[in-house]
């Protein structure tokens, strides 16, 4: 069974940077074709995508989000993180992780963890 657990401060201060990390259990982050992501909603909105990393160690991004957003890896560790420069309010979110297979929908979330941006 695939688990994802998402890690990191519960508030920040504007201009900061966010930092998470996604910790994968009972899968590789390495495991060919499959796509790890990071996902959130703030408060009263739909989902957002905000990047991906392969398997492989490519990385893309929301073109909205690309100018503030670093994706990375620790395959020793089997996690997966994201930073998210220059937060201000509008970054306050539900932050999940996610799982996906080439070709298929998101299978695994993390449980998710709430981020406020304020001073």
């Amino acid at each position: 069974q695939v688990q994802l657990q998402e890690s990191g401060p519960g508030l920040v201060k504007p201009s900061q940077t966010l930092s998470l990390t996604c910790t994968v259990s009972g899968g590789s982050i390495t495991t060919s074709y499959y796509y790890w992501s990071w996902i959130r909603q703030p408060p009263g909105k739909g989902l957002e995508w905000i990047g991906v990393i392969y398997y492989s160690g490519n990385t893309y991004y929301s073109p909205s989000l690309k100018s503030r957003t670093s994706i990375s890896r620790d395959t020793s560790k089997n996690q997966f993180t994201l930073q998210l420069s220059s937060v201000t309010p509008e970054d306050t979110a539900v932050y999940y992780c996610a799982r996906r297979l080439w070709g298929h929908e998101y299978d695994y979330w993390g449980q998710g963890v709430q981020v406020t941006v304020s001073s």
